[in-house]
């Protein structure tokens, strides 16, 4: 009775509310659970519902055989596609992943999987109609971009939306929904079987999941998968614009037949079996005597196409072109685009031969992955999943935990050998073939083998490690950071990085750098067969000290200089010579005095600014004191370009605020005027020389020191 009790725990697979129902074994509580009357319950009665009930759970449990009820073997399906499914297997029963939480359990009961390709992201609509709409049918939408269809049984990462309502009926996606997720439920809940919309995007791969839960004895009488148009289609597309053609043709094994490879996924069901699809043209008439998909019997789409040629190719150049088959069409994909008729692609046969060991890839010391090179696909098939096909002997024990191809199409042209350790030990190893656990060597797409006891050799040295030392002395105008590598591993390569940009080669570096802050230092090293990698960061700090002052550039005879420090915020030390004989330490020196010597005469100061980390900076500044500020014109001058009194303008002006200075000619037009007492007039008008004679000139201005407006007025004479 308690095994009775377990079937049923395991029943409420759905979680139908009635997980809370199993309790201690006794007949009311049976009776309640299976709604046998109390008046006709007997142990026959219960062993005949039991026995029905473990039909219907061995049926959930079994193994799901037809193409498209397992992730692998997913319909191909388009948004122009009204997809009718006629009915259903009964099978499924594996564990999914949910996004919904407490104890109920979630499986593939009878379930058939769809597969497509988002090309123009938005949100995404669909309607599953029963035929029966009394029954019951859930599903899960997964994003399968990049990873292996079997993970939605496990990657919980990969649900998009979900509907597991118990109630009955058409379920899907529409844009009145309430909710992304629903989840299972009890009948009388009412839960709505429509989720909303999911958003999709460009590129990316997904896996429909339809899952009927009604048990196996239930009338399996199938749905309608469609995709509407406008609002409750959404916004996505999953129509693929893309036109099936040929992309290349090649020649295999002995010539019979002929591969031909698609720029894109075509319907299995559209290729005619007697190969009339395509025909072959050369130098000798070929004739194809059938054509089959590869993968064809295990899903329902395919990108090759093998043609059996009645004759073997001969060496030589050959065209394979479509035309209309017996079928009565070309290939077409799942959204109905036709390959066209006449597209054509070329080819060059080779006769081929047993496909030998080529290399091994370059040891990543660090890692325990050997990678076996063919020169020719081999056929994944042969390749024993426990590596028993190779022997490694060597200084050191090697043993090997697996072997697999990277196989697209059942064929690869690389092996991984994944060793139960990484190679740690320097020397010559060798990689032996033998027969495997599989009882064969392996064999090549063109069923060649490749004969047991070849060998390979391949080379390793002991691990290097790029871990290094950084240390950072501070300067007072650069740091500088001395980067050391102890070499271990008999390094013989070295790169240094700085923040990207690569710096020094050698084993150790010096780095002289005004570039405060903080860095990312990368170091790569190799002794020839390992390289390892080691990054840090360090932070130059900067005590650069600047040091800097104003100070005006001329100075009346009798005025006062003053000196303002202008340098870095982080002085903290002043030390001033003015020139003049007087030096003072602070930062706001006193206003300094010249001596009156009745001649203009040049002075230089100098201000050494020091920081708390004794970094100093120096400063000069020269300055001229007049001989005079004294405002006066010239009587006279002479623009002969000979250096001397060649222009006319006030002289001294040094103190002269809101100047004006102008020259009239002998009518009274002024010819020449300026704000600017530095600016000069060189006796031109318009670039013409102006005549020698006499001019009158004007001069206003004020006095800087008291204020007062000064208007003065006389004439000079222009001498040529």
């Amino acid at each position: 009775m308690k095994w009775a009790f377990a079937i049923v725990g395991r029943l409420t697979n759905k979680s139908r509310n009635f997980v809370s129902l199993v309790r201690p074994t006794t007949a009311a509580t049976i009776n309640s659970i299976f709604k046998i009357p109390c008046s006709i319950f007997n142990i026959r009665s219960l062993t005949i519902f039991l026995l029905a009930q473990m039909l219907a759970i061995s049926a959930w449990s079994q193994s799901c055989t037809t193409l498209g009820q397992n992730p692998s073997s997913a319909f191909p399906v388009c948004g122009t596609t009204f997809f009718t499914q006629t009915s259903v297997p009964a099978c499924g029963g594996s564990s999914l992943p949910t996004m919904c939480g407490g104890n109920a359990q979630y499986s593939d009961i009878n379930p058939f999987w769809y597969k497509f390709t988002c090309y123009v992201s938005g949100t995404f609509g669909f309607v599953i109609t029963p035929k029966n709409l009394g029954d019951d049918y859930d599903w899960q939408l997964f994003d399968i971009t990049g990873r292996n269809p079997s993970d939605v049984y496990t990657m919980q990462s990969l649900i998009v939306s979900a509907n597991w309502s118990g109630s009955s009926g058409v379920t899907g996606a529409g844009p009145s929904a309430r909710s992304t997720f629903e989840c299972a439920s009890n009948p009388a809940q009412n839960i709505p079987t429509f989720s909303t919309m999911p958003t999709l995007i460009a590129g990316h791969e997904y896996l429909l999941l339809v899952s009927h839960f009604d048990d196996a004895a239930h009338t399996q009488s199938g749905y309608d998968l469609s995709f509407p148009t406008g609002a409750e289609g959404g916004t996505a597309s999953i129509v693929n614009p893309v036109v099936p053609s040929v992309t290349n043709a090649y020649g295999i094994c002995d010539g019979t037949r002929i591969v031909m490879k698609m720029n894109k996924k075509v319907n299995c069901n559209s290729l005619a079996p007697d190969g009339s699809d395509f025909t072959v043209s050369g130098a000798v008439p070929i004739s194809v005597a059938s054509a089959i998909g590869h993968g064809c019997s295990t899903g329902f789409d395919t990108d090759s196409i093998i043609l059996t040629l009645n004759n073997p190719l001969s060496p030589g150049k050959y065209k394979v072109q479509a035309k209309l088959g017996s079928d009565g069409n070309t290939l077409t994909d799942n959204c109905a685009n036709t390959l066209a008729v006449g597209d054509i692609a070329s080819l060059t046969f080779l006769p081929a031969a047993p496909t030998p060991m080529d290399s091994i890839a370059p040891v990543v010391c660090i890692k325990d992955t050997l990678q076996l090179i063919f020169n020719r696909p081999m056929d994944c098939s042969s390749i024993a999943a426990d590596g028993s096909d190779f022997a490694i002997t060597g200084p050191a024990t090697i043993n090997i935990k697996s072997a697999a191809g990277i196989c697209s199409n059942g064929i690869s042209t690389i092996i991984r050998i994944i060793l139960t350790a990484p190679i740690r030990v320097n020397g010559t190893f060798t990689i032996r073939l033998k027969n495997g656990s599989d009882g064969n060597t392996l064999l090549d797409e063109c069923g060649f083998v490749t004969p047991a006891g070849s060998t390979l050799p391949f080379t390793t040295k002991n691990i290097t490690t790029a871990n290094f030392q950084a240390t950072v002395s501070a300067g007072c105008k650069y740091d500088t950071v001395y980067f050391t590598h102890n070499a271990y591993g008999g390094t013989t390569q070295w790169q240094w990085s700085i923040d990207g940009t690569i710096t020094s080669t050698m084993q150790n570096h010096v780095l002289v750098s005004r570039a405060y802050g903080p860095h990312d230092i990368y170091l790569f090293v190799s002794n020839g067969f390992c390289s390892d990698t080691a990054r840090s960061s360090f932070t130059f700090v900067d005590h650069t000290v600047k040091a800097s002052f104003a100070v005006a550039d001329t100075l009346c005879p009798t005025d006062t200089l003053h000196f303002t420090d202008r340098s870095t915020a982080n002085t903290i030390a002043w030390q001033w010579n003015f020139g003049n004989g007087v030096t003072s330490t602070l930062q706001f020196p006193a206003a300094q005095n010249y001596p009156l010597t009745g001649r203009r005469s040049n002075y230089t100061a100098k201000l050494i600014a020091q920081n708390s980390f004794n970094c100093s900076d120096t400063a000069y500044k020269t300055f001229t004191v007049l001989a005079s500020c004294y405002v006066a014109v010239p009587s006279a001058f002479t623009p002969n370009g000979d250096g001397l009194n060649d222009y006319l303008y006030p002289l001294n002006a040094f103190k002269a605020d809101n100047l004006v200075f102008r020259v009239f000619n002998r009518y009274g037009q002024i010819i020449f005027e300026s704000k600017d007492w530095t600016k000069k007039w060189d006796g031109r008008v318009n670039s013409l020389p102006q005549p020698s004679g006499t001019y009158v000139w004007t001069l206003d201005y004020v006095n800087r020191d008291n204020g007062q407006r000064v208007a003065l007025k006389g004439t000079t004479v222009l001498i040529r």
